[in-house]
Formats: C-alpha cells, sequence, structure tokens
C-alpha cells in the first residue's frame, strides 16, 4: 500500500526540550512501523528545526521525497509553556512552512490520501488539496477531522467529510463537527453516523473513537455496526493514540477488509501507544496481531 499523507509537520517547543509531532506525521510514522511505503507531503523551513525533521521521518522510515522546503517560511512550532501548577497552554504559530503545500510537482502515483483540519487553515493548502484530488484518483482517501481550536471552519470541516471514502472523527469532536452541519449536538454517535450517510454517498467507513469506551465504526455500504473495547493499560501519555489507531486500522482494513478485526487490532495498538510517552513508540506489529 503507497499512502501520502498531507499536512503539518510541528515541533513541541517546551522550556529546554522539544518533541516532534502533528497528527499527518505520526500517522505516516505508525504505517511505516507497519512496513508500508508512507510518503509526507508537506513543507518544513530551511532552518535547523527542518534538517532536524527530515532525520526524524528517515528514522522513522516514512518516505520524503514530496517535502518541499521554505527560504522564507519558519518549520510549524507550537510553543508550550507551564504554569505554575504545570498546567500547559499552547501557541501555535501561524503562517510557517506547512501552511504553503505544493501540490503541483507530485508525479507519483498512491493507493491512500490523508488528511485533516489543521493544514488546511490556510486557503492555499484547500486550494492545493482540491487540485490534487481532480488530478489524482485515490483507492480510499482517510480523513482524520482532528479538530484543533480555533483552527478550522465549516468550510475545512465540510471540505474533509465530502472528500473522505474513511472517516474518522472522536466523540469529543462529534458536537463540534455537528454545531457546523447544522446538526442537533446533542445526537447520539450512532445516529450521528446515520445521518452522515445519509447526507454524504462518498463515505463507506465512519469510524467514533469513544476514548475510554473504545471505538465504534459504522459500515455505510452494508449498513452494519461495529465497535470495540479499550485496552485497560495504564496510562502514560495520550499524543499520537489516535494517529496510531488510524495508521493501525488502515493497515488492516486494506488487507482483510475486516472492519472487526481491524477495529480490535487498532485498539491494541493505540494501547499501547498510550502506555508510553512518546507519540510513536518502537514496537513489533507481530505482538499485537
Amino acid at each position: 500500500m503507497k499512502v501520502l499523507s498531507f499536512g503539518e509537520i510541528l515541533w513541541d517547543i517546551y522550556p529546554g526540550k522539544k518533541y516532534i509531532g502533528g497528527a499527518p506525521f505520526n500517522f505516516a510514522a505508525h504505517l511505516a512501523k507497519h512496513g508500508e511505503e508512507a510518503y509526507m507531503l508537506s513543507c518544513l523551513g530551511n532552518d535547523d528545526l527542518g534538517e532536524e525533521a527530515l532525520l526524524r521521518l528517515k528514522e522513522f522510515g516514512v518516505l520524503t521525497d514530496c517535502i518541499s522546503r521554505s527560504a522564507v517560511r519558519q518549520t510549524g512550532q507550537c510553543l508550550v509553556t507551564l504554569d505554575e501548577n504545570a498546567v500547559p497552554s499552547y501557541d501555535l504559530k501561524q503562517d510557517v512552512a506547512y501552511d504553503y503545500i505544493d501540490c503541483d510537482n507530485l508525479n507519483k502515483e498512491f493507493d491512500v490520501l490523508y488528511f485533516g483540519t489543521l493544514a488546511l487553515r490556510n486557503k492555499y493548502n484547500l486550494d492545493s488539496l482540491c487540485k490534487l484530488l481532480k488530478r489524482q484518483k485515490f483507492k480510499e482517501v482517510f480523513v482524520d477531522v482532528n479538530i484543533r481550536a480555533p483552527f478550522y471552519s465549516y468550510e475545512s470541516v465540510a471540505f474533509c467529510i465530502t472528500n473522505a471514502t474513511i472517516l474518522k472523527v472522536s466523540s469529543e469532536e462529534l458536537p463540534i463537527i455537528a454545531d457546523l452541519l447544522s446538526i442537533d449536538s446533542t445526537i447520539g454517535y450512532k445516529e450521528f453516523a446515520r445521518l452522515l450517510k445519509e447526507r454524504y454517498s462518498n463515505l463507506r467507513i465512519i469510524v467514533i473513537t469513544l476514548g475510554a469506551d473504545g471505538a465504534y465504526c459504522y459500515d455505510c455500504r452494508k449498513d452494519k455496526e461495529y465497535s470495540c473495547e479499550s485496552q485497560k493499560v495504564e496510562v502514560d501519555s495520550t499524543v499520537g493514540a489516535g494517529d496510531s489507531f488510524s495508521a493501525a486500522f488502515l493497515y488492516q482494513y486494506s488487507r482483510k477488509k475486516d472492519i472487526q478485526f481491524s477495529l480490535d487490532y487498532a485498539s491494541k495498538i493505540a494501547g499501547y501507544v498510550v502506555s508510553k510517552y512518546d507519540a510513536v513508540p518502537d514496537y513489533s506489529i507481530h505482538n499485537f496481531i
């Protein structure tokens, strides 16, 4: 499977330390750990953080052929500060390199396209992705809405849902998305999935993650429901858990088309990830099958 992950590569900058991330980065890194051809389509600054990001991508096995460099904009950063009670606040920098991702020179064919809303906060990227979707046909378009306030809008969310074949949202995001789409925000997640299926004929699979309550999946074409439990583990960090879930689900679903197996497997991978501090910890997939 050849996967193109479109969007942000950024560094979370804490006092005295930094961590690389971004949902598309994490997603691609987890797919690479599964042995897939995972490419990032993004833009990095021509700076030290950009150089270090390229090294980290290569360490994870993510292919960098589709990454451009900007001479005028910095690599993406999220500045994290802690108050006296160690409660963090976040300053997600704008007008950075990943806000200007160019698809015009992309000359490879891919099976799957992945993206979310954060990289669509800039009209440049929305237009760029529109052109890519018109120019190239993908077997699947996996969209993880992945709302990051205030960097979302009706336009970006509607674009995501309109172009997805596999849509993933979290239960926390559901009321926000419902409000944007003029849906009753108190609607249950099962009713929400069925309503989306009626509105958007492009949707094949809808995955709704439920935190400690596991996950739910609706097969729009067969009108079938599936669910899985979350793993009972001691949580160290939830960063990257949703991205690992997405990658693991896609990995199995693309092979077996067995939704229940794919859900259960994704839950195992995500459970392991939350038990570790790193968003992309070291693991072997053979331990989870």
